[in-house]
């Protein structure tokens, strides 16, 4: 690692600047010389920048060579600058030390207040200002701060011993505390200090300020960051904090004093107003954990000259910030004894509505254009407009988290199994699906519940995607709970739960809630759909759906899908009328047999395939001819009274029964007995799959339905594979469409989901008219990684650098995402301007997007309530890519 020529950098003076600035300085360390150099008021202070914390961290957490001599030379700056001295015992300096990435990570990073105080200064600090009772609150709280930041004590303990000291004199709120009730807390602190850490609060203040960078920069480490960076997909290679260290401002030093947040616009709802708190008479922390209820920003005004003084000083520096940022803005301040100062500003967060009507107003106020509207939104927070979301005044208590698989929320009452989520569903009772995993054959509980929760899982493991694919919330690899599926109850933490018992999932992110909280409709409307009309002006590819039944490709269609980019067929075979009849054809011991039962199941494949023709009038359907190994859709051999049941009905013995699905068992089915392979040896079950589709597509187009069927043949690794099943699907067609006089366009692709087969693309494009990579298998093959086990190492591979981001929500360019290119252009060096889409659930990924974009992809395909954010991701990519080749 090379050597950093310069450590700190004083707000303002020499400081980076152009896109990599933030890299240097982080967001926070950015702001604080904006609004410097702006003229705002700004305590005096330095950056130490993000370089500085990666070589800490990567020397095995040891300051890099210079940086205390140059720290030293910052101080003895701030001093001069304030006529102070830090480690007087007569009017001290004291610091504010707080962190500052260069992406925003609210909260997850630790932030050591009021640091230089001791046993002598704390007396000297009241003395100076004449103020005993804020000079003792400003130290008990450095000791509580220093101690849980710095030494590791614990913070409830900390809020333990305050709360026995206010019980003892009757003390409602902190500000009621005298001087002596915060001596005798500050020595009952020093008291739990000396006996957690075994050594005295420390007193020496260089060795505090020391101390308390080396924590904040271990903060970047701490497990709530590494959760966040994983969650929001930042990157591995982005590593390290800034440090500001700025001169202590008190807005606890009475009620000339206070402290607060504000945004530009209502993060909330978008308007135009401003929308903030604040407290008298408090430090930051007391806004953000809540210990008061805040007075609203609107109230400032009506508290005295000063105070509309102060707001309206306020109101004009956010206006001077917007119009830097261009953007709404969120602020912290604090005023001290009627003196406004600045701490910190930055883009603010918002919601999916918010960030719609703000991304409109902005344009409309000449501020921003269309381009640049579009590159800030985030698509992801799209789905917040269309999905139920949580009252965000109701309370909520959360038990536990998991991953945020599906968004939206939802409210009900917990069941272990699908059928009984089926049947309390008829009953018309709202359930939550709860399960260490789902499989195919919970399908229909899924359809049923208004959520899922599982304890196993990835985001692309089975409930994920078909919760996605349905519109489900959906919480998966939630490990913090555990199912005792003998007695029904699940257990998270120290609350033990029975079937019946309610329980609140938030799909958006992750977080799981005791009981019932309440949910509200949001309705998308004009603003939304303006957003999607520019959107499908920049972007060059398609956006189809994931969708296996009328209802989500209705679903799809009303966000703007163009086609439906994959129909797995095997989820229409697990409903109960029908999965009798595929156990029976498995079964089956010969031909004729397999074909009578085959004969009965296509009744049902088409009646399915003619509702989701209907819906998509007009717009191509890519079908995926049946993909799963058949030992998927067999019972259980625990499901033993079934098993003879069912037996006795088709007529053959229990131990044939249990020997077929024993010698269907696979070790690793998904490189198993599946997909073409099932075509391959059994024709029959892929004749009765094309008959359905073209049957159907004959029936619809007579009724005056444009149907465009595309017939996918999955996991094949040959050209001779691809062209047996060409053949097979040509044959059955024309069969249907002569016998019935009707012509039907259709197509014959496959998908493309194995490396040999991205290697051989081209010979591959002899037989098949488009492609569709399945990105989801494509990974797993190329890394050897199962996508539902990935989970249990994945996040450590992302937190020790292994791995930038998830291989299965995020495309691997370096590896898959080669192989990708070269099937793209084998296959089109064959069938110049081929289809080629991608059906994976990367697919929706906003980060993938310009890799597809550059790989000239045609459409890309999501679940339906990915779509929007995919209309929104492809127009990004568009753009960026316009942009590159403009430079």
């Amino acid at each position: 690692m090379a050597t950093l020529d310069k450590y700190c950098y004083y707000f303002g003076e020499g400081n980076p600047s152009g896109p990599g600035a933030k890299l240097v300085l982080g967001g926070k360390g950015i702001s604080l010389g904006v609004m410097t150099n702006m003229g705002l008021p700004v305590p005096p202070g330095f950056t130490i920048s993000c370089p500085t914390c990666q070589a800490y961290i990567l020397s095995g957490n040891k300051w890099p060579k210079g940086l205390e001599e140059e720290l030293d030379t910052y101080i003895a700056r701030l001093e001069k600058d304030l006529g102070k001295s830090f480690g007087s015992t007569e009017d001290p300096l004291l610091l504010s030390v707080r962190s500052g990435a260069a992406v925003s990570m609210p909260g997850m990073m630790d932030t050591v207040l009021n640091l230089g105080l001791n046993d002598a200064a704390v007396a000297g600090l009241a003395k100076k200002t004449g103020n005993e009772r804020f000079a003792f609150d400003a130290y008990r709280r450095f000791i509580q701060m220093y101690g849980d930041v710095v030494l590791g004590c614990e913070h409830h303990d900390f809020e333990k011993i305050l709360n026995a000291l206010k019980a003892k004199y009757s003390i409602k709120g902190d500000t009621d505390m005298t001087v002596e009730h915060l001596k005798e807390l500050i020595i009952s602190y020093k008291e739990y200090v000396a006996k957690k850490t075994g050594a005295p609060f420390p007193q020496d203040p260089k060795t505090q300020l020391a101390t308390g960078i080396s924590a904040v920069f271990d903060s970047w480490n701490n497990p709530r960051a590494i959760s966040y960076r994983r969650i929001n997909k930042i990157s591995a290679e982005v590593i390290g904090t800034g440090v500001t260290v700025m001169a202590m401002c008190f807005g606890n030093m009475g009620e000339t004093s206070g402290t607060g947040v504000a945004f530009t616009r209502n993060a909330s709802t978008g308007i135009k107003e401003i929308y903030g708190e604040f407290l008298t008479n408090a430090q930051g922390e007391d806004v953000v954990a809540g210990i008061r209820t805040p007075l609203q920003f609107s109230q400032m005004t009506t508290m005295g000259p000063m105070w509309a003084g102060i707001s309206a000083q306020l109101v004009k520096i956010m206006e001077t910030l917007e119009g830097y940022y261009k953007d709404m803005v969120d602020l912290e301040f604090t005023i001290e004894e009627g003196k406004l100062w600045m701490l910190q500003a930055r883009a603010g967060k918002r919601t999916g509505a918010a960030m719609i009507q703000i991304a409109l107003d902005l344009i409309k106020e000449g501020l921003i254009t269309k381009e640049e509207a579009l590159l800030r939104m985030d698509p992801a927070k799209l789905s917040e407009v269309l999905f139920p979301m949580f009252d965000k005044k109701a309370a909520k208590t959360v038990i536990g988290k998991g991953l945020n698989a599906s968004p939206g929320a939802a409210v009900g009452q917990i069941v272990f199994h699908s059928d009984a989520c089926c049947e309390w569903a008829a009953a018309g009772k709202k359930v939550i699906l709860v399960r260490e995993e789902t499989t195919p054959e919970d399908i229909e509980g899924m359809v049923t519940a208004a959520g899922v929760l599982t304890v196993r899982g990835g985001l692309s493991s089975h409930a994920a995607v078909v919760a996605r694919g349905m519109g489900r919330t959906a919480v998966v690899g939630a490990g913090c709970c555990h199912i005792n599926m003998d007695n029904k109850t699940l257990t998270i933490g120290d609350r033990v739960y029975q079937e019946g018992d309610y329980l609140s999932i938030d799909g958006g992110n992750g977080e799981i809630y005791d009981g019932q909280v309440p949910t509200v409709d949001v309705e998308f409307g004009e603003g939304f759909n303006q957003i999607m009309a520019w959107a499908d002006e920049y972007r060059t590819m398609k956006i189809r759906t994931n969708a296996d039944n009328p209802a989500d490709c209705a679903a799809a269609r009303r966000f703007g899908c163009e086609g439906v980019g994959l129909c797995r067929t095997e989820h229409m075979f697990f409903e109960k009328e029908r999965i009798g009849v595929v156990r029976e054809m498995i079964l089956a011991e010969s031909f004729e047999v397999r074909s009578e039962a085959l004969s009965r199941l296509l009744p049902f494949q088409q009646s399915d395939f003619e509702g989701i023709f209907r819906a998509m009038d007009g717009l191509p359907v890519n079908i995926r001819l049946l993909d799963p190994p058949l030992h998927e859709f067999l019972p259980h051999l625990e499901e033993v009274d079934y098993i003879k049941t069912h037996a006795k009905q088709i007529g053959i013995t229990y131990e044939k029964y249990v020997s077929t699905i024993r010698s269907l068992h696979e070790s690793n089915p998904m490189l198993g007995f599946r997909g073409v392979r099932l075509g391959v040896l059994y024709p029959e079950i892929s004749e009765m799959q094309v008959r359905a589709i073209m049957q159907a597509a004959v029936v619809v187009q007579t009724e005056g339905v444009v149907c465009l069927p595309e017939i996918m043949i999955p996991v094949l690794f040959s050209d001779k594979e691809m062209a047996r099943l060409k053949e097979l699907v040509t044959r059955i067609a024309k069969e249907v469409m002569d016998a019935e006089g009707v012509v039907v366009k259709f197509k014959c692709g496959t998908m493309i989901e194995l490396p040999r087969a991205c290697l051989v693309a081209d010979q591959i494009a002899e037989h098949a008219e488009y492609f569709s990579f399945g990105t989801n298998d494509l990974t797993q093959t190329t890394f050897g990684i199962s996508r539902d086990d990935g989970s249990k190492f994945i996040p450590a591979y992302q937190e020790n650098g292994i791995l930038p981001t998830d291989p299965f929500a995020t495309i691997d360019q370096d590896g898959v995402g080669q192989l990708m290119k070269l099937a793209v252009e084998k296959g089109r060096s064959v069938r110049p301007g081929m289809s080629v889409g991608i059906c994976g659930e990367q697919g929706g990924d906003p980060d993938s997007a310009v890799f597809l974009c550059k790989l000239g992809l045609s459409y890309v395909s999501c679940s339906p309530f990915r779509v929007p954010g995919a209309r929104l991701a492809t127009a990004q990519a568009a753009i960026k890519v316009m942009q590159e080749e403009k430079k």
